[in-house]
């Protein structure tokens, strides 16, 4: 039978549990357990800029898989058109995100209106698909106050909407701007990598609709990947590669020019 004297002790013994021993439990832990043991993947992306043709297949059949309002001027995925003329000026846009290609020629300022840009004036035009860089050292979770924002074992930065308290510190810490906040949730929203479906050995939404197959994921960890041999053989670039940040998104045959 325990006595009152009992449950003294062993309310003592518990005090005296130094602070340091406690575990702070984070949305990774109640969601992903299972993330320790993932240690022999690592996602990556890869995206051929000479293949796209800036169809915004990609950012439509996004918007289906991730909920995101299909009218909203927001998405996870996005496409920019590049233009360069002879005489040095650079001219970029992605009206909708590219939800519905490029239509026109004129580029897009938004409040500033459109340009107009006449054929033999172009040195060269190009489009650059763009997404969150899934990065080695994420700026979005260092600065999360909560745990909201997290990268799990196999290197995807993941939010929990449950935790997510909408207080824009990862959207404004993104060198990238691939954060925004979702209209209807109302917690910050980015692209994951379709982690629901990579996960499964699916591929993610925007790479199985590319009809050009200007996108690929892959496990840089393995070897006899195909993404895996176009990084260690091709010639291959990041975006703001300054920032320190070592994103995971690599682009073949991007220009110097891209932002």
């Amino acid at each position: 039978m325990i006595t009152r004297r009992d449950l003294i002790k062993v309310s003592i013994a518990g005090a005296a549990v130094p602070l340091a021993s406690a575990k702070i439990i984070s949305a990774a832990d109640t969601l992903f357990p299972e993330r320790f043991e993932k240690q022999n993947i690592r996602w990556v992306f890869i995206v051929d800029t000479k293949k796209c043709v800036g169809c915004g297949m990609c950012v439509k059949a996004c918007k289906d898989e991730n909920e995101v309002p299909y009218d909203a001027n927001i998405t996870r995925t996005w496409v920019e058109r590049y233009v360069l003329t002879k005489d040095g000026q650079v001219f970029a846009d992605s009206p909708k995100g590219a939800r519905d290609g490029f239509t026109g020629k004129k580029i897009d300022r938004g409040e500033k209106g459109f340009h107009d840009i006449k054929d033999e004036e172009i040195q060269k035009a190009f489009f650059v698909p763009k997404l969150c860089n899934q990065c080695e050292s994420p700026p979005c979770v260092q600065v999360c106050p909560v745990g909201a924002t997290y990268k799990t074992e196999d290197g995807v930065v993941l939010v929990d909407r449950k935790w997510c308290i909408g207080c824009g510190y990862c959207i404004m810490a993104c060198p990238y701007g691939v954060r925004f906040f979702h209209p209807v949730h109302r917690v910050a929203e980015k692209c994951n990598f379709c982690y629901h479906r990579i996960t499964k050995g699916m591929k993610t939404a925007c790479v199985e609709a590319c009809p050009f197959d200007a996108r690929m994921i892959g496990n840089i960890k393995d070897p006899d990947d195909p993404v895996t041999k176009i990084i260690q053989n091709e010639r291959i670039a990041v975006l703001k590669e300054e920032y320190g940040t070592n994103p995971q998104v690599y682009y073949l045959g991007m220009s110097k020019e891209v932002r």
